[in-house]
């Protein structure tokens, strides 16, 4: 019996779309109602994809190229990828939805 490999393939809004091994990249911040969503993924590399969905419309964005060495895709900031998060919000039309995910990004501890 073989094992089919999952993936995901998502839209992105400035290049061709991208399929990923959900396995691989993680969610890290998500959120989501039922007719929008809008969610962060996460390569163990520090590359992270930034996609959401409502009704129709569709965006994506990716921080951190493919042609990105491994040790510079890691430096993929929170800061960009809040602009990214605000930017498919933006697309999609749904800024609540965007807020919420950007409340769901791991917290940042501070002293």
């Amino acid at each position: 019996m073989t094992t089919e490999k999952k993936s995901i393939t998502i839209t992105m809004s400035e290049t061709a779309p991208i399929k990923i091994d959900p396995a691989k990249w993680p969610k890290i911040a998500s959120a989501g109602w039922s007719d929008g969503h809008v969610a962060v993924r996460e390569h163990e590399d520090g590359r992270r994809v930034v996609y959401g969905w409502h009704r129709a419309k569709l965006a994506g964005f990716l921080l951190g190229s493919f042609n990105t060495p491994l040790d510079n895709a890691s430096n993929v900031t929170d800061e960009a990828t809040i602009r990214a998060i605000r930017r498919v919000a933006g697309v999609i039309g749904d800024e609540d939805l965007g807020a919420e995910c950007i409340g769901d990004l791991p917290a940042q501890e501070i002293e």
